[in-house]
């Protein structure tokens, strides 16, 4: 387990098409295509127009694999023109699910 304060896996800085879908926290249903800011081996950061709640389980679709993962949305940050930061995690390490290669050696320990 990771020391208090440090990160798990390295993030890396990368755009990512893909598409999340799960239920607005005014609980509608949405799908919506977007992009990462940064990628680890235990999720992302995204940008996100829907709003969503912390702990709330989302479904992420890399657009270019069609790959598909469950995660947990674990931080929001303030709307800015309309999205907000959204940072989730894979329940378990998915490090495959991003096109990093050669992928950061914190990623094969994950």
């Amino acid at each position: 387990m990771a020391e208090l304060g440090q990160r798990r896996s390295e993030r890396v800085l990368l755009d990512v098409p893909i598409v999340v879908c799960g239920e607005s926290t005014d609980q509608l249903a949405f799908e919506e295509e977007t992009f990462t800011v940064t990628v680890n081996a235990h999720g992302a950061l995204l940008m996100l127009a829907s709003p969503v709640g912390l702990g709330q389980h989302v479904r992420l679709i890399n657009q270019a694999s069609h790959e598909e993962r469950d995660a947990r949305v674990s931080y929001r940050g303030a709307d800015h023109a309309g999205l907000s930061q959204v940072a989730v995690e894979f329940a378990q390490a998915c490090p495959g699910f991003w096109p990093v290669s050669p992928a950061p050696s914190s990623w094969t320990r994950a």
